[in-house]
């Protein structure tokens, strides 16, 4: 079984320094061959570029809406009206979102890109968000029936939601083209105090045979790279992914 592969996610690792490029810079330092970013566009997508080629890193997420780079991109889901009854708007909202990612599957395959949704929760993170649950997302890709739009796996989403990740991870791997990490309830990195068994979960991941990133999206409860033991301890047990691989 191949390790992991891991990808630092910059919008919220390295905090303490400032700008992107630099994250970039210190995620290629930290041993990272891969990063995403959530929100790039107060960076000129140029910059970044550089800042990922001159790393050595490969840049392979970014939320909507989308810049030219060959990577997967998080389609958001809307927001249920504040006040609205979830249960009342919800054919209406889901309605609208495929037909939305009808025409973002249409774009992306031009380019040769994929799209993901990501169930966010919304006891903690986002109550009005509409994508809540990873049953509720596959129903909707499986609605759209494009190749091209896959499921974004954030355990810590999926935890606070619906908990059973071994079963949700065995059923839904198939459908999940990337995955993110931290740990509940704090949203710290995986070593920090939880409910997460992260060695149990990145074990998983390999046995069922997942050969997309994890992308830590986590925030860093002290210094980002001292916060990174658990990262080199797996990757003196397991072994470095080759660049490319």
């Amino acid at each position: 079984m191949a390790p992991l592969r891991f990808s630092a996610n910059v919008s919220w690792l390295f905090p303490e320094l400032p700008g992107l490029p630099a994250r970039l810079r210190a995620a290629g330092s930290s041993g990272f061959r891969a990063a995403e970013v959530g929100w790039p566009y107060a960076e000129p997508p140029e910059a970044l570029a550089r800042a990922a080629r001159e790393a050595g890193l490969q840049l392979v997420l970014i939320n909507t809406p989308p810049v030219p780079f060959p990577h997967r991109i998080h389609l958001m889901a809307g927001r249920v009206p504040q006040g609205a009854d979830r249960a009342a708007v919800r054919g209406e909202m889901e309605t609208v979102f495929l037909e939305n990612l009808r025409h973002a599957a249409g774009v992306l395959a031009q380019e040769n890109l994929v799209g993901l949704l990501e169930p966010i929760n919304t006891r903690l993170t986002d109550p009005q968000y509409f994508l809540d649950t990873p049953q509720q997302a596959a129903a909707i890709l499986q609605k759209v029936g494009r190749p091209n739009l896959q499921l974004q796996m954030d355990v810590f989403h999926w935890q606070i939601m619906d908990g059973n990740l071994t079963g949700n991870i065995r059923e839904f791997l198939p459908i999940v083209g990337h995955v993110q990490v931290a740990q509940v309830p704090g949203r710290g990195e995986p070593s920090s105090p939880g409910e997460l068994n992260f060695p149990y979960l990145f074990q998983l991941l390999e046995d069922e045979g997942y050969k997309g990133f994890v992308g830590c999206e986590y925030q860093p409860q002290g210094d980002t790279v001292e916060g990174l033991s658990w990262l080199r301890s797996y990757w003196d047990r397991r072994g470095h992914p080759q660049a490319g691989q």
